[in-house]
């Protein structure tokens, strides 16, 4: 999570695109505190990076954080590429072009994999009403229809 919002507020800031790094900021805020995250080695880089955007606040985080610098001599980030790297993908699964639910699945599976999981899941049952698929369209890393 960190190195992609590293990765996204770099590429913000050099297309001057301020508005969707705080967005990002957000979101990855409302991430951590999900996760009920408070380490230093998450906690230091995001405050070096909204710095930039908010930068009486990041002094303030800055100084709780128990640094007696100024957060504008810290050095940025750096993004490595493969932390950012995920494992699975969230595939909508849609009935007749209506979206009914999402299925996790690893992003190595071939197309014939990912249909037999689609087969076995127990939400397709549900969505099937009693009739039978036709056909199932899998658009590996993006999305499945399932044609009743």
């Amino acid at each position: 999570m960190l190195h992609k919002l590293i990765g996204k507020v770099q590429s913000d800031i050099e297309s001057f695109s301020f508005n969707t790094s705080v967005s990002a900021f957000m979101i990855a805020v409302n991430d951590l505190y999900e996760l009920s995250c408070n380490k230093r080695a998450v906690l230091e880089p995001m405050v070096i990076l909204i710095s930039p955007f908010a930068p009486h606040i990041a002094e303030e985080l800055w100084g709780m954080l128990g640094n007696t610098s100024s957060v504008t001599y810290a050095k940025f980030p750096a993004y490595i590429e493969k932390f950012t790297i995920e494992n699975t993908f969230e595939y909508p699964v849609s009935f007749n072009g209506k979206l009914r639910f999402k299925l996790e699945l690893d992003r190595s599976l071939s197309a014939a994999e990912i249909e037999a999981a689609v087969r076995s899941d127990e939400n397709t049952l549900r969505f099937l009403s009693g009739g039978g698929i036709k056909k199932i369209i899998v658009v590996p890393g993006k999305i499945i229809n399932v044609v009743c």
